[in-house]
């Protein structure tokens, strides 16, 4: 049986890097993420200095175009401590490579480096501590644990009255009803009260008082992309109007 394993691991596939550059480098710069830092809105990431430096000229996601925010787009964006942890991992010499820089442009202006740049990165082999491996967490809070996606498939004839949903990219609680989607897309889309919702996740029309967690749990895998739980909506006349 040892054997067995043992050569089953030599055939194991090699996947080149280049392959992973799609997750792994950003959109703005097209170098290897640095300070990884993701929209809330839509999950995007980009450098943490990239994407800064486009807030000021834009509101916008690069990627999605979506409005992150009309005035504060600085307000949705998070650091993302486990995705840069993995680049890291990735390119081995970008993590020294990046504070050697850090360091001369503290030195060129006579200024005191960081005592996080002069430190030097853990040993990627050991177990970390647990006090230490808090770093590397993304900073989410814990009880917004499932990411929605929501696509509009289109209105019935006669409904003319509702804003574009700007913002399909939705962090939730697992916890959270198909009622609570409904009321979130009305008060996005400024609906009427003549105007019903209905809620598809495949081939499946959702009841109001399901949960998202029973939804995932009873759709399966096809219900998901790229980690999203893809809902469809659209907007129907009511039968009480």
């Amino acid at each position: 049986m040892t054997t067995a394993l043992c050569r089953d691991s030599e055939y194991e596939p090699k996947l080149p890097l280049n392959q992973f550059y799609p997750y792994i480098r950003c959109g703005l710069c097209c170098g290897f993420l640095i300070n990884a830092t993701t929209i809330t809105e839509c999950l995007h990431t980009f450098c943490k200095s990239c994407i800064v430096k486009h807030f000021y000229n834009s509101n916008k996601c690069p990627t999605c175009t979506i409005v992150v925010h009309e005035t504060q787009p600085f307000y949705h964006i998070r650091p993302d401590r486990q995705l840069q942890d993995i680049v890291y991992k990735m390119i081995p010499f970008l993590e020294d490579s990046e504070k050697k820089q850090m360091a001369n442009f503290y030195k060129k202006r006579g200024a005191q480096t960081p005592k996080e740049v002069t430190t030097s990165a853990p040993s990627r082999c050991k177990k970390q501590k647990k006090d230490c491996t808090q770093q590397y967490i993304f900073s989410i809070p814990p009880e917004l644990d499932l990411s929605l996606l929501l696509e509009f498939v289109g209105a019935e004839e006669g409904i003319n009255s509702y804003k574009p949903l700007e913002r399909p990219y939705v962090r939730v609680s697992s916890d959270a009803t198909i009622r609570h989607v409904e009321l979130f897309i009305r008060k996005k889309m400024e609906l009427s009260p003549t105007c019903q919702v209905d809620v598809v996740c495949g081939d499946h029309l959702l009841d109001q008082y399901q949960s998202l967690k029973d939804v995932q749990n009873a759709v399966g895998s096809q219900a998901l992309e790229d980690g999203l739980l893809v809902l469809h909506f659209g907007l129907v006349l009511s039968c009480l109007s």
